[in-house]
């Protein structure tokens, strides 16, 4: 039978729709759309080692004896630029404000051939640590309201360029889904005096239903009420509130903890196209007892329709219960890591 279950975080409903779900190795990709071999180096893609001239404005970088490690760049194409005058403007029904802001593309790995779900843990740990110096450089402007750090991963997921790398954007306005979960989190925190975040965990620990991998720090699973199959969440035990406040053993840890996650992804569904993103609290607030960050993975194994268009509600063809315990399933051999 079909299931209507309600996502307490989102505040969405997800038709968990038992009666036409699938196996969840069905949700594997064909391996004839596996593509031939990635090359190392590319003599034409601007983020290779070696070419660092084509990548415009550089901000920062983390080095090693072997040179660069990971690299953040302006982006190219800014959906928001420094340059841009901080204005807002407009009545009645038209508003409007300038595009001010930061952009940045992060540089994950100087080999064209890269992926996080292979790499070894230190280079994702060095991922991190640039996510994190940047979202602090950026916070530190008074203009800027949030703070958005996401990947994607393959054409279905809106990649453009094949080299790893993922995106750090900073806007002067809280988006309405940052927006609106953070008044749930407060009216929540309100009526039962306790952090949602921290509830679902707690909850979620105790079912161990839907767990797929615990570290020391951080917990991944799929939620209850899970908006698409595989859609998973990493979240941090200890509450904290921005992502900014992230300790170094944290940042090793969540390192293990998202490869591990990647990896199993990468194996078990035939490296699905994915989306990943780090959603914190907006940059004025900081630090709450009602919001708790996470990290959020979407892998893009389903399409959204007409219904989804038409209803804002969610279609997951998936058991969340049946999707953790395959990805738990899931061994990852050694061999599969990269050498760094």
């Amino acid at each position: 039978m079909t299931e209507l279950r309600q996502n307490l975080i989102t505040r969405d409903w997800v038709v968990i729709a038992t009666e036409r779900s699938k196996r969840p190795d069905e949700f594997s990709k064909d391996s004839a759309r596996i593509c031939e071999p990635i090359p190392t180096y590319r003599e034409n893609c601007p983020f290779c080692e070696g070419n660092e001239h084509l990548t415009g404005i550089e901000c920062a970088r983390l080095c090693d004896d072997r040179g660069w490690r990971v690299r953040s760049v302006v982006n190219k194409y800014p959906a928001f630029s420094p340059e841009e005058a901080f204005l807002r403007q407009g009545g009645n029904i038209y508003r409007a404000m300038s595009g001010f802001g930061f952009h940045e593309v992060i540089i994950e790995h100087p080999r064209h051939d890269a992926n996080i779900a292979n790499l070894p843990i230190a280079d994702v740990a060095n991922v991190l640590q640039m996510y994190r110096q940047r979202y602090t450089v950026m916070r530190r402007d008074s203009r800027v309201s949030a703070i958005i750090i996401f990947k994607n991963h393959g054409k279905g997921a809106g990649t453009s360029l094949e080299h790893p790398h993922s995106q750090i954007a900073a806007m002067p306005i809280v988006p309405y889904q940052l927006r609106l979960r953070t008044r749930e989190a407060v009216r929540h925190f309100d009526d039962h005096g306790e952090c949602l975040f921290c509830r679902t965990l707690h909850e979620e620990l105790a079912a161990q239903e839907r767990i797929i991998y615990e570290s020391e720090y951080f917990v991944a699973f799929i939620p209850y009420a899970a908006l698409s199959p595989f859609h998973t969440w990493i979240f941090p035990r200890r509450h904290v509130s921005s992502f900014e406040n992230i300790t170094e053993a944290e940042i090793f840890d969540l390192a293990e903890n998202l490869k591990t996650v990647l990896s199993k992804l990468y194996i078990g569904l035939n490296n699905p196209d994915y989306n990943y993103t780090i959603r914190s609290i907006p940059t004025d607030e900081h630090k709450t007892g009602y919001f708790h960050w996470y990290l959020a993975i979407v892998p893009r194994v389903s399409l959204a329709a007409g219904f989804e268009m038409g209803s804002g509600m969610f279609i997951n063809t998936a058991l969340p219960e049946e999707s953790a315990e395959f990805l738990r399933s899931i061994e990852i051999p050694a061999t599969f890591e990269m050498s760094g």
